[in-house]
């Protein structure tokens, strides 16, 4: 996973209906386990990682923030919008720099603006958070953010290799949350950082989003 940040996304739907998704808000950077501390470039698209497909235009997010051992770093303002140029489409993204300090994990956090659905009819938010480590000093990926909703990981998600196995906590307002559909997507074509856009389709191991079902504690 050296190569790929673990990018998680919790929905948090408003209205009462159960949206059926195929798009996901990322939060990528190429790497997600640095061994010295650097600036490091994050792409922020709202669109379809398994096809690197369309792309849907992002409105000015809500909040954009950092937390490290528990200090919680507001870089909105940091944020600078761009176009994201997919396989079919171009939609308006955004990117950032951030520049890494002391060793340990570092949870980066984006809270977009609600986008309506038209064939749920109801809005969307995709809360997302990823993860960058320095160091291999693991110091708080395990721990909620006390979001809306989220996915908290109970295996250290910058340190997984194929064949290994994942499982997180689903949380809503705190609390596991049982019987949620969760969808599972290959990103097919890693971001080129440079061109702002998807960069050779180098694999898809399935026809579309893989599906799992949260057990009675949110697993």
């Amino acid at each position: 996973m050296r190569k790929a940040i673990v990018v998680f996304t919790g929905l948090l739907v408003l209205a009462l209906t159960t949206p059926a998704m195929a798009h996901f808000q990322m939060v990528f950077t190429p790497e997600s386990a640095l061994e010295k501390a650097k600036t490091i470039e994050l792409k922020l698209v709202f669109t379809h990682p398994f096809e690197a497909g369309h792309t849907m235009d992002m409105g000015q997010p809500e909040e954009f923030f950092v937390v490290r051992k528990g200090k919680k770093k507001d870089i909105l303002n940091t944020l600078k919008p761009i176009t994201w140029t997919s396989l079919t489409n171009s939609g308006a993204a955004y990117e950032t720099s951030y520049k890494l300090r002391g060793m340990g994990d570092n949870v980066f956090c984006l809270v977009p603006a609600p986008y309506h659905e038209e064939e749920e009819g109801c809005y969307i938010q995709q809360i997302t958070k990823s993860f960058v480590n320095k160091g291999g000093v693991p110091s708080g990926w395990e721990a909620p953010l006390g979001l809306p909703t989220e996915i908290v990981p109970l295996n250290k998600p910058y340190n997984l290799f194929a064949g290994s196995t994942f499982s997180g906590i689903v949380l809503g307002d705190g609390k596991p949350v049982a019987g949620v559909e969760i969808e599972i997507e290959y990103i097919a074509a890693l971001p080129d950082m440079k061109a702002n856009k998807p960069g050779p389709v180098v694999a898809q191991p399935a026809s579309s989003a893989l599906v799992a079902i949260t057990d009675e504690n949110g697993v």
